[in-house]
């Protein structure tokens, strides 16, 4: 307990975090406070507004069904009960590791200096990350499935493709439904934050506006991203309690 001490008040000392650098910052955080208290709801900006959270969903969107199509076949490849051979199984294992493990923000700046600014950069960097985070999290989905089903199958002869589609998918159907659409509330955070190094949407306006000090103008599009989640937050819940997954 006194090494962890030690660690985290060094941690603590190193990253100068504490009252003193609140302090230091009053006067930049009262000139933000009173930007946010006077939002820009002009009709113009209004328009711009709805323009850059429309482009964020369907970044989101994008980027979902590019995860998906490359994810879940990960995801299957890597469940233990599919029983892949061994090469394949730690071959997608080993791939899904990858994907997931470069941030998306470092994904974005790679996709920027290759396809240029815009919402393509943001979905393909979206999409990877989101691919080898569905590859894990659904492949722990179908390795929880009753096992009982999936033996009956082997053993009336059915084929490895026959086991997974007719055993495995059907009873983690709502688990995995429910996965997806939490990774669409991740993507619509995420193509926020994205679009700050130019992967397009909501968070290219943000960064313009916060590089400008137009602190009215911030204030309207964090009330426009806010906003934009709790939507995707309220029909996601919806869809999923109608099918019967946990919410």
């Amino acid at each position: 307990m006194l090494a962890i001490a030690v660690v985290l008040g060094w941690s603590f000392q190193q990253t100068g975090v504490g009252p003193g650098s609140l302090i230091a910052g009053r006067q930049g955080a009262a000139r933000l406070l009173a930007g946010f208290l006077t939002p820009d709801l002009s009709p113009d900006f209004l328009a711009v507004v709805a323009g850059a959270a429309l482009e964020t969903v369907h970044i989101s969107l994008a980027a979902l069904v590019f995860a998906v199509l490359l994810g879940l076949p990960l995801a299957v490849l890597q469940a233990g009960n599919v029983a892949a051979p061994p090469a394949v199984r730690q071959g997608a294992r080993l791939l899904a590791t990858a994907l997931r493990g470069v941030p998306e923000l470092l994904w974005a700046l790679l996709f920027v200096a290759t396809v240029g600014l815009g919402p393509a950069a943001g979905v393909y960097a979206i999409g990877l990350h989101g691919a080898g985070l569905l590859a894990k999290l659904c492949g722990e989905q179908l390795e929880a499935v009753d096992p009982a089903p999936i033996e009956a199958l082997r053993l009336t002869g059915a084929t490895r493709i026959g086991t997974t589609l007719l055993g495995i998918i059907p009873q983690a159907r709502a688990g995995l439904a429910s996965l997806l659409l939490y990774q669409w509330e991740c993507n619509i955070r995420t193509a926020t934050v994205v679009g700050f190094v130019g992967g397009g949407g909501i968070g290219q306006a943000l960064d313009l506006s916060l590089r400008l000090f137009r602190y009215p103008e911030l204030s309207t599009l964090v009330i426009a991203v806010l906003m934009l989640i709790l939507g995707v937050d309220t029909l996601s819940r919806l869809v999923r309690r109608r099918l019967g997954a946990a919410t």
